[in-house]
Parts: structure tokens; sequence; C-alpha cells
């Protein structure tokens, strides 16, 4: 049979460190063998006993070793064959992705269901990112944010008006009707809009817009249309 696998688990409330060894207790082939409620427990704790597997939460201010990212690159560095899961309620998506960035093996929300921590667990330990759909779910949002942000700041607010009504699947003169414009005036926004942007065919507009979360991807209305170039 394989060897257990070594677990220490950290979070600065009791209460939380306690459901987390209770749930973890019943996973297969995990052995709680340390226990921490700061940096400074989490350090000596790795010090103290051998493990494969740390279980901490992000946020544990008291510790000499600091608290959330700096936290965790420092343990990076000490015990680097360590993996590390991350469990948070932090939703700051900066902040996740630089977690992210220095090699943890999972990030899983607290609001996330609990048997999912398990799934984490079992990615991290073959050596593959695993990230909770929470996570992923407000990373996704921050992109499209920042991509909505940039097309703002690059069209001007009636050429955005323009380009997003044409993604829907307007035509120039309903488009015309619909915002009070004329047709040669609603024509040209809409080719400044694509050459600000960067767009050269009525695809490129309708999958920029899609992309940028500025009209649902419907391939029933829009995509049909401008595929065939209507």
């Amino acid at each position: 049979m394989a060897l257990p696998i070594r677990t220490i688990i950290a979070d600065d409330h009791p209460l939380v460190l306690l459901a987390m060894e209770n749930l973890m207790s019943g996973f297969p082939n995990i052995e709680i063998v340390g226990r921490a409620a700061d940096s400074s427990e989490l350090f000596a704790e790795a010090q103290r006993v051998k493990c494969e597997l740390v279980v901490l939460d992000l946020h544990m201010p008291g510790g000499v070793h600091g608290d959330g990212i700096d936290m965790i690159r420092q343990f990076k560095e000490r015990h680097p064959e360590v993996v590390v899961v991350v469990l948070t309620m932090e939703t700051s998506a900066d902040l996740l992705q630089k977690v992210i960035g220095v090699g943890v093996g999972a990030v899983v929300s607290k609001r996330d269901r609990m048997d999912l921590i398990h799934v984490a667990i079992i990615t991290a330990l073959a050596r593959e990112c695993y990230i909770g759909p929470a996570i992923r779910t407000l990373l996704a949002d921050a992109t499209l944010s920042r991509r909505i942000d940039h097309v703002r700041q690059v069209l001007s607010r009636r050429e955005l008006e323009v380009l997003t009504h044409y993604a829907t699947g307007r035509g120039v003169t309903e488009i015309a009707l619909r915002l009070g414009r004329s047709v040669k005036t609603i024509s040209a926004q809409k080719c400044t809009a694509m050459r600000k942007l960067s767009l050269q065919s009525d695809a490129d507009l309708f999958r920029f817009a899609v992309e940028h979360g500025l009209v649902p991807d419907d391939p029933s209305n829009a995509a049909s249309r401008i595929s065939a170039g209507g």
C-alpha cells in the first residue's frame, strides 16, 4: 500500500482548523501530522516533522514570517518539494493571480464545496495546478472587465454603441433608426470603430465583441449573419 501523504494544515480560525482536520481525516491516504494558526507555527511545524503537503489559509496574520503571498513565497523557498494548497476568502483577482504565479499546487475558495478540497489535493499531488470554480469565475470576470475597460478607452461612446448594436445582428439601417442618426453616420462610426480596433471584417468584429463581453456568444443571431456577410 502507498504511504500516507503527511499533511500540515494551517488556519488562524480554530473552528476552521478543526473543520479542516475533521474533513481531511476522512480523505484516503492523508495523515495530518501538524497544525498551525500563523506563519510562525507553520514554519516550526514544517521544520519539526517531514511532510509532503500543506493546506493553508492565505491570510494568517501575526506570524514572524508575514502573511499572504510573502508567507507562501518564503515557505516555497524553504520547502520547494512540499505541495501547497491554498484555501481562501480572498476576492482580489490580482492577488490571486500572484498566488498562482508563485507555484502553489491549488487555490480553492472557502465559498466552494468543501469536497473540492480533495479534488484539489489529488490534482496538486499529481503536479498539476488546480483552480477552484469560484476562483476561476473571479479571474475570468476580472479579465473580461479589463477587456471592456480597454474597449471603452479606445472607442468613443457612440462608436461603442454602434459596434455593440451591429455585433448583435442589427444592420446599419436598423441601427440608424434606433439611434436617430443617418445611415451614413452609423456606417462611418462602425468603420472608425473597426479601424481603431484593427478589425478587418465583420467576422472579426463579432469575435471581438464576444471575447470582450460586449455581446453574448449566441450563434443563432449575429454569427450567422456575419458569417454570411450580411
